[in-house]
Order: structure tokens, then C-alpha cells, then sequence
């Protein structure tokens, strides 16, 4: 009988944890509101660069794919978006998720008071969402880092994650995320690591205290788009997290199967090529 109490108190503090996501102060109060929200396909929208639709074109990292992407998105780091085109190929390749689905990319090398998030419509080659996304209180200050996959540590998790569902918890309308690499990002969900708005998430008190407000290690966004964001994410579609973490770069097996290792990938992207200028900021 007390066995069966404990592990049944254990499954509600779990429960608990889930429903209320990592910055919340009161998860008995969001676990009364947790609701599952059922998941659809997101429509396409925004800037539209010329992709070939084909699958091959879809899932493989080329050249033209790349300079496609940042047609539409110039601000982003060539280097970072071809390791996450590089992650997703990987990551359709293995089946992890569908050849059509978009790609989020968080370049943590960048300040919190930046525009570090970017949402790609993957099926026309277009840029659906350029925002603010806040990170993990121990990641560090404007700058993220430090980083972990260990529960409690309220730090940020790099790497590939897959999105899931969409539930209303103690942060509301809130995406749980599940990391596709095993000792670097696994335990997002336990951790209750997952996309949610948050008031903190606020650039112009950024700009007065010289940063973001921080979370307990979620990619939060600004409240006023958390709603829209998420519904372009949801559903089995994909989150790269990038920061100039020398282990972790050393190590990660997101890129494994291009052959290449993230050192070489970086450097090609980075590369003067036909038609483009060279990028000219030096690893972060």
C-alpha cells in the first residue's frame, strides 16, 4: 500500500512539473489548467525564396538551398543555418521527422536584446518569423553561456529538438519539445522545457537593463507572438539551437551523417561562393 501511495505521489509531481512548463512559480495552479491542444499543419506565409519543390531539394543542405534561405533572412550567420539545414537532413534522413517540415533556428551566440529566432517555412523556402527568445537563468546574463541537459540546473539545452504538442498550462498556450540528442538535450521534456510566451520577453526593458528577462531554461518569446509562433511550430517540425560551444560542436552527432564535421560545415557556409558576399564575422 505505501509503495503504491509513493509511486502514485511521484506521478503527479511529474505531472505536475510537465504541465506547468520551467518558469512557472505554481505548478499545482497550472496543472489545473493544463489543457492538450490537438495539433494541425501550419499554413504557409511571408517572404518566399525560390526552393526547388522536390523532395531531394527539401531535405538536402545545398548551396542554393542555403542562399535561398538567406535571401530571406540576411541577418542570420551562414554558418549556423548550414549546420541546422546539415542537423535536419540528418534528422529526415533517419525519420525522426518529415521531409516538408520547417525549421526554427536560435543562434544563442547572439545577445538576448538580438533577434536570435528564426521560423522557416521549409515546403516554399520562406521566412514566417524573425523574434526575441529568452534564455535559461544559469545560461548566463545578455549572453547565453553556459549549458545543460540536467534537471534543475535552469540552463538552456542546445541541439536538434523535435516539436510536439501544444497544451495550456501555467504559462499558457504553451509547445513541449522533445531533443533528438541523446546526453545533450533528452531531457527536455522531463525538464519541462518547451516554448511558451512570457511578459519578460519584453525588448524595450531590455533595453534598459541591458538584457532579456531570463527563464528556467525554455525558449521563451514574446507574449504578443508566442500564439502565432507556436502554431508554426507545433507538430513535428524542428528546433535548432546553436551557440559557439566548442565541446559541444566537438561531440554533437546532429550533423554525423553529412560526413562533416560542424568545424567544416561552418567554414564552407561561411566561404565566399558565386553570386554572395563573404560573411565576415568571426565565430562567436
Amino acid at each position: 500500500m505505501l509503495a503504491g501511495m509513493r509511486i502514485l505521489h511521484m506521478a503527479v509531481i511529474t505531472t505536475l512539473a510537465l504541465a506547468a512548463g520551467c518558469s512557472t512559480t505554481n505548478p499545482r495552479a497550472a496543472m489545473d489548467q493544463a489543457v492538450a491542444i490537438p495539433v494541425s499543419v501550419p499554413s504557409s506565409s511571408a517572404t518566399t525564396a525560390a526552393v526547388p519543390p522536390t523532395a531531394h531539394s527539401i531535405a538536402a543542405p545545398t548551396d542554393a538551398m542555403l542562399d535561398a534561405l538567406q535571401r530571406v533572412a540576411p541577418a542570420v550567420d551562414p554558418g549556423v543555418l548550414a549546420l541546422a539545414l546539415a542537423a535536419r537532413q540528418c534528422a529526415v534522413d533517419s525519420g525522426e521527422v518529415d521531409v516538408a517540415s520547417s525549421l526554427a533556428v536560435i543562434d544563442y551566440s547572439l545577445p538576448s536584446t538580438a533577434r536570435r529566432l528564426w521560423v522557416f517555412d521549409m515546403r516554399n523556402g520562406s521566412l514566417l518569423h524573425h523574434e526575441y527568445v529568452a534564455h535559461g537563468q544559469g545560461s548566463g546574463e545578455n549572453y547565453a553561456t553556459a549549458f545543460s541537459n540536467n534537471d534543475g540546473s535552469h540552463q538552456t539545452s542546445l541541439g536538434l529538438f523535435r516539436t510536439a504538442e501544444t497544451y495550456i498550462g501555467g504559462n499558457g498556450y504553451s509547445l513541449r519539445l522533445d531533443g533528438l540528442e541523446r546526453g545533450v538535450n533528452d531531457n527536455a521534456r522531463s525538464r519541462a522545457i518547451v516554448i511558451h510566451g512570457a511578459a519578460y520577453v519584453d525588448p524595450v526593458r531590455a533595453a534598459k537593463q541591458g538584457r532579456l528577462g531570463r527563464s528556467y531554461g525554455c525558449p521563451a518569446l514574446r507574449q504578443q507572438v508566442a500564439r502565432v509562433v507556436i502554431d508554426a511550430m507545433k507538430g513535428r517540425n524542428l528546433l535548432f539551437s546553436y551557440a559557439n560551444d566548442a565541446a559541444w560542436l566537438h561531440r554533437s552527432r546532429d550533423f554525423a551523417c553529412s560526413g562533416r564535421s560542424a568545424s567544416e560545415i561552418v567554414a564552407d557556409a561561411r566561404r565566399p561562393r558565386a553570386g554572395g558576399g563573404r560573411f565576415t564575422t568571426a565565430m562567436r
